[in-house]
């Protein structure tokens, strides 16, 4: 299986790539990258970051790229800087995704029910039109609501599926408890046990560990499950070993939990 993980690279504080890189080699994948962007750290609790965007040298990667050739049988895209760089992200999908290869796109656009900086309904709207070419989606509640305009979890996960034929909304807060829904022909849901606290990271933790499931064979609800348990257990290890959680998530030694999946497969 060769996966293309395309988001930016935050020299420090563990996400996006860096997460990526290591948790999709877990599940077996050779992983190849596309940087959308550079930055010193990421943006969730510091400052002072430096941000360098990669558009001009994104063309120039894919470029050289189609002289090997390559060709991917997953394309995972991530934190997306500009409205240019999601319509160069389609042109990637058709340029590089195998026939029968799978794209999962994690829309990244916000969080407590507010747009990051930088992002508003415009960048929404050219979002959801990259999710309408995705086989799978992995909106937090937020980004849910930002693309549906619906805050109500079942709603919101209908409303996407008229966009994307596998939608999964990765957690969300209601009055029955805490869950994670998607759909498979139906409106499904799985119960989560909720850790109180900001975990930063825990999204790129959980997309890239999906991708590799997915891209690996695993039928849904087995894949859902299994990174369930994964992030769950390193949120737990983080919750005690890391003082300062801006800093990323503890996920290195649960990252057991999907090679020895994947050794039956």
């Amino acid at each position: 299986m060769r996966v293309l993980a395309i988001n930016d690279i935050s020299c420090a504080g563990k996400c996006s790539l860096t997460v990526a890189l290591p948790v999709l080699s877990a599940c077996g994948a050779t992983v190849d990258i596309l940087p959308t962007a550079l930055l010193s750290t990421h943006t969730g609790g510091f400052t002072g970051y430096t941000f360098l965007p990669l558009d001009d040298e994104m063309e120039k990667i894919c470029a050289h790229w189609e002289t090997l050739p390559l060709k991917y049988d997953v394309i995972c895209s991530g934190y997306l800087g500009s409205r240019s760089q999601i319509e160069f992200v389609k042109s990637v999908k058709q340029r590089f995704l195998k026939p029968d290869g799978i794209f999962v796109v994690d829309p990244v656009l916000g969080d407590n029910f507010k747009f990051y900086k930088g992002f508003d309904e415009a960048f929404a709207a050219q979002m959801r039109t990259l999710c309408g070419l995705a086989d799978y989606i992995l909106p937090n509640d937020t980004e849910s609501f930002l693309l549906t305009g619906e805050k109500d979890p079942e709603k919101a996960l209908s409303a996407l599926a008229k966009i994307c034929p596998h939608p999964i909304i990765t957690g969300a807060d209601t009055a029955e408890g805490y869950f994670l829904y998607y759909y498979d022909g139906e409106n499904k849901k799985i119960p989560l046990r909720k850790v109180e606290g900001s975990f930063h990271g825990a999204g790129d933790v959980f997309a890239s560990a999906f991708a590799g499931c997915i891209g690996g064979g695993m039928p849904l609800k087995d894949a859902l499950t299994l990174c369930i348990e994964f992030c769950y257990r390193s949120i737990l290890r983080t919750q005690t070993e890391v003082p300062d959680k801006k800093y990323g998530m503890n996920y290195e030694k649960e990252l057991f939990i999907l090679t020895d999946a994947f050794k039956s497969l």
